[in-house]
């Protein structure tokens, strides 16, 4: 196989931004992607990048916020999958939504007119013995492969129950008993200040809710498997078992909101919903991601005002989501330790959101077509949120432990000479990101290779 191309598994978030990457750094990239030919529980089509759980990249705020960081770091670098949102970008009061299927086209018709790109769909069902690899399979690896994978680092591929969230039509929504307000009228401009559409509770509805949801029919899972979810994205349901305040002071959390419909009665708990596209049209239910069966999930929905008669574009879900035990198995280049040709990227190597799934495909690019180049790169410093996140995932977590992660401040070195707790967090915050950009831009320069080719 010829060594001076660079294969990539899995055409999402990480394999995209991995191929774009490495296809302006001047390498020859093939795409293998198994949809539409294979679907998955989770996908609707055959693009690249499709989102399908939330449509948020969280928080844009690259000062204070880890994951907004993140974005700066992947702008500095050219990243597709941050060019791409920022032009599908829609309101959503300081955070960084995106309407989602013009996004994927566009990644898509990137790729697609990238002259050093190609793309071959079907399905890859084992380990590849030669050539350069990126495995980019997501948490829905085809079972073939993840088969393939566990049988050669022979410890099987950890796994947890990622659920997907609720759509809702626009226009079955009650606005007589809903109001657009984000929450502390966060955002810039008047779009953004009512980025959240929020349907209020009170306390006897609340419980009556609580009542329901813990009542109600779930799915089941099959022989052998077991639940292990990973606590940024659990179920309403399991919020619910753990505590019936927990959704109130979680998803419901009532703060920051003033309901102009009975603006002297604070709510109990509200629901909030997010607009899923650029028409306005659909909006997904925020941290309400459910195993619920289907029946259930409309008459428990239902139960929420202003959704007495909702129509559902798409009901959650539950999936598996595999990863690997990436501190034992990985090296620091997002290598494999047992076979050296083939790196991992995304949600797979134990990271967990969008934002950091394409950071990591960005890295493997990077290092994959460096390598190839006969140039091979430095990993990123530590002090930058992409090399914070590396180092976690590559060695810096605690291999017995190892659960997926989001990008956090908790993963970064602490600033000599500041104070800790609440009260020196904004200076805190804001002197990670100073470091981290300065780290990265160094990075960035001394990492250009006379090969690599303007964006």
């Amino acid at each position: 196989m010829d060594n001076n191309t660079l294969h990539i598994i899995g055409g999402g978030m990480a394999g995209s931004e991995a191929a774009w990457q490495a296809a302006h750094m001047g390498v020859r990239v093939v795409i293998h992607e198994m949809r539409p030919a294979v679907g998955t529980f989770a996908h609707r089509t055959g693009d690249l990048a499709e989102m399908v759980c939330s449509n948020s990249f969280r928080s844009d705020d690259d000062e204070q916020n880890a994951v907004g960081l993140l974005h700066w770091e992947m702008r500095a670098a050219n990243g597709l999958i941050m060019q791409t949102a920022d032009r599908h970008r829609l309101p959503a009061g300081g955070a960084l939504a995106v309407d989602r299927d013009p996004f994927a086209r566009s990644v898509t018709e990137a790729l697609m007119a990238h002259p050093n790109v190609s793309v071959e769909y079907g399905e890859v069902d084992s380990l590849p013995e030669s050539g350069q690899w990126i495995i980019a399979t997501g948490p829905l690896t085809s079972q073939k492969l993840g088969q393939a994978i566990a049988a050669e680092t022979g410890q099987g591929a950890l796994a947890f129950f990622d659920a997907i969230a609720p759509i809702v039509h626009h226009d079955s929504i009650d606005m007589s008993r809903a109001w657009m307000q984000s929450r502390y009228d966060k955002g810039e401009t008047e779009a953004e200040r009512t980025a959240y559409l929020n349907c209020p509770m009170d306390k006897p509805t609340y419980e009556a809710f609580i009542d329901a949801l813990l009542a109600a029919d779930k799915t089941e899972f099959h022989e052998g498997e077991t639940a292990g979810y990973f606590d940024g994205c659990l179920p309403i349901e399991v919020m619910a078992e753990r505590g019936r305040e927990t959704l109130r002071h979680g998803p419901m959390k009532p703060v920051g909101l003033t309901n102009p419909h009975m603006p002297d009665v604070k709510p109990w708990a509200v629901v909030q919903l997010r607009r899923d596209n650029a028409l306005g049209t659909l909006y997904n239910i925020v941290g309400f991601q459910t195993k619920m069966k289907y029946g259930a999930q409309t008459e428990v929905l239902r139960m929420i005002p202003g959704l007495e008669n909702a129509r559902f574009a798409r009901l959650g879900g539950i999936h598996r989501n595999t990863f690997l035990n990436s501190p034992t198995l990985l090296d620091d280049q997002m290598r494999l330790r047992a076979r050296p040709n083939i790196r991992f990227a995304g949600q797979i190597t134990g990271v967990e959101g969008y934002v950091e799934s394409a950071a990591m495909g960005l890295l493997a690019g990077r290092m994959a077509a460096a390598e190839i180049l006969g140039h091979p790169l430095a990993t990123p410093p530590q002090d930058s949120a992409m090399g914070a996140l590396i180092h976690h995932i590559t060695g810096g977590a605690e291999a017995k432990t190892f659960q997926p992660m989001n990008v956090n401040f908790g993963l970064f070195r602490p600033v000599d000479g500041l104070k800790g707790g609440r009260r020196g967090r904004k200076d805190r915050y804001k002197a990670y990101t100073d470091r981290a950009k300065s780290a990265w831009n160094d990075w960035l320069a001394n990492s250009r290779l006379d090969a690599e080719q303007p964006v």
